[in-house]
């Protein structure tokens, strides 16, 4: 049994790998959305992440479109309870932004696409610093109280307003973050390292990395000379021009090797074995690609191989 991971100062126990929900009705159909997430809970794992904006880019959607999928699927699994449901608030076209007023009003719209009375874990998705955090903890806190949500979480937040809404929520006794969502990979270190990580280890915040395969490029599928049909193709190849991505794919071959495991899982346990994060998020289309996923929970790099990653990733 793999063994899951405490969430912050939380009460909720994850899965090393959360499922990124961001394809569900975008690059993955309904039947291929129920099938990932058929297999991820086969797998051992409990902790989806969606938002309410997924996918309103994607042509002839509106947004909620991850959050509805999912709910159908937790109402046919009848497993509600098994599974750690985060979502995000500020991105919806209808709700934008972080007011009193939007905050509430989005996070119902997500629990009826949810099908659900209540949130595990609800994030800004993205901050807006014209906003008081006075007014975003307050109206998270009225939502928790309410039962709506269990924990509330940041997502793309700088040191400074992270610190300050957590000084507020302690000072005022209210909701408090439990959990922090940032940019972090073996070739985007710099996005989460530094304050934002001290300040998260310091008050006790998990990190649940997005982007943990760097669009697919930590995948190892990106190589010199090959063509790779993606929608997210473009951002994950140039990373081969730089001299650290191609160090990284470098270690990551040689440790992939020595494991017999694929070059993801390796990047990914690089990921989960660094200072506060609890589980990275990544996403997958189809069946196939998830076991280099959830192969996470399984494979333990050595203090040399994770030294020789930083140091490749530097």
């Amino acid at each position: 049994m793999t063994s899951l991971r405490k969430l912050g100062s939380s009460d909720l126990e994850v899965f090393p790998l959360a499922l990124g929900g961001n394809v569900f009705g975008w690059t993955a159909d309904e039947a291929a959305s129920f099938a990932v997430l058929d297999a991820y809970t086969a797998a051992g794992g409990n902790f989806v992440d969606t938002a309410d904006v997924y996918s309103a880019w994607a042509d002839g959607n509106r947004g909620g479109e991850s959050e509805t999928i999912l709910g159908k699927w937790l109402k046919a699994r009848g497993n509600r309870s098994e599974v750690i449901v985060a979502t995000k608030v500020s991105q919806h076209p209808e709700f934008q932004g972080l007011s009193a007023a939007t905050i509430k009003a989005a996070a119902d719209a997500s629990l009826r696409r949810l099908g659900t009375d209540h949130i595990d874990l609800y994030y800004t998705h993205y901050d807006k610093p014209e906003v008081p955090v006075e007014e975003i903890i307050g109206a998270l806190d009225e939502l928790v109280k309410a039962g709506k949500v269990r924990h509330i979480a940041a997502s793309n937040i700088s040191a400074e307003r992270l610190e300050e809404s957590l000084d507020f929520s302690d000072r005022e006794g209210l909701a408090r973050y439990v959990a922090l969502q940032p940019h972090y990979n073996l070739v985007s270190r710099d996005t989460y390292e530094g304050a934002l990580q001290d300040l998260a280890d310091r008050e006790g915040l998990s990190a649940v990395p997005y982007y943990a395969l760097a669009s697919g490029f930590l995948t190892g599928k990106y190589r010199p000379g090959t063509t790779v049909e993606s929608a997210r193709a473009g951002g994950a190849a140039r990373h081969l021009e730089t001299e650290r991505g191609r160090r990284v794919l470098a270690a990551l071959d040689e440790i992939a090797e020595a494991h017999g495991a694929p070059v993801a899982t390796v990047a990914l346990a690089w990921l989960a074995a660094r200072p506060t994060v609890a589980a990275p998020i990544a996403s997958a289309r189809t069946v196939e690609q998830l076991p280099a996923l959830v192969g996470v929970a399984e494979l333990t790099l050595t203090d040399a191989e994770l030294t020789r990653l930083t140091e490749a990733s530097a």
